[in-house]
């Protein structure tokens, strides 16, 4: 034991503190060392995870642009649709406006005339017929026909809208015009072009209908051309269960039911 601590009393002082201090030296590069290990595997972990959520995100976030483009094209395409769609509409409507106008489904206002035909005055010779001498439904029937082949477009009588379905009979001392029980005098109301009264002077029908009612019997037979005539609606039913299409005949004076030809006159709905 004496020898011992006698050496260690024989090393230099410098060399102790040298060893010392190397010895130091190696316990804080032994502590730096330990404590460097986690924190580099702990940064080098962290990293990984955010590359992870980014690329996600940068995924999620090309997929969201991809669906807004194809957001986008579909509302081009649903624009394109609408536009064609609204144009259908548009195109439809035109075609009812002009389906309830041939239905006299419809208020109409434009050119046209006014024929008036009323009773006689004239007094029954002995011998004559009564009947004769009073405005009856053969003649507006005759008149209607007329005005339909001379290219009238709409007509009404007193104020009741003709169509292709409607009956004008005689019933007693009046007329039935659709359902609605009339007497005169008879205002026949047409909207057509301007020259209408002047086509109907044309017909051969209208002269020998003139002369025979009002030269014959005095069948009260006048026309006024006013700037503007108006048309009522049909206030009818409209439930048509069959039809069929019929070749027209000529009109002629006294023909029991109406045709209507397509009038090429400016004519207007009223709203």
């Amino acid at each position: 034991m004496t020898t011992v601590a006698a050496r260690i009393r024989a090393i230099p002082s410098w060399q102790i503190t040298l060893g010392v201090a190397l010895l130091a030296l190696g316990f804080l590069m032994a502590a730096q060392f330990l404590a460097e290990g986690p924190r580099v595997r702990y940064t080098t972990q962290e990293r990984s995870v955010l590359v992870e959520t980014a690329l996600g995100l940068q995924s999620q976030q090309d997929q969201l642009k991809a669906r807004i483009v194809s957001l986008r094209q579909d509302i081009g395409d649903l624009e394109q649709q609408g536009a064609g769609a609204t144009t259908t509409i548009h195109d439809l409507n035109d075609r009812l406006g002009e389906a309830r106008d041939a239905a006299g489904l419809s208020r109409m206002r434009g050119t046209g005339i006014v024929v008036r035909i009323e009773d006689s005055t004239t007094p029954v010779p002995p011998g004559g017929n009564d009947a004769d001498y009073l405005a009856n439904a053969a003649d507006l029937r005759t008149v209607v026909g007329l005005l339909w082949q001379s290219g009238a477009e709409a007509l009404a009588i007193n104020g009741e809208r003709i169509t292709t379905t409607s009956s004008i009979i005689d019933i007693g001392g009046s007329v039935l015009v659709n359902q609605a029980y009339l007497t005169g005098p008879y205002d026949v109301t047409a909207i057509g072009a301007k020259d209408l009264f002047a086509k109907l002077s044309a017909t051969t029908g209208w002269g020998e209908f003139v002369q025979t009612r009002r030269g014959s019997f005095g069948i009260g037979i006048s026309w006024a051309e006013p700037d503007e005539v108006e048309l009522p609606a049909f206030a009818g039913s409209v439930t048509l269960r069959e039809s069929r299409a019929v070749a027209s005949p000529t009109p002629v004076p006294g023909s029991e039911a109406p045709g209507s030809p397509a009038g090429s006159a400016p004519a207007e709905s009223a709203p």
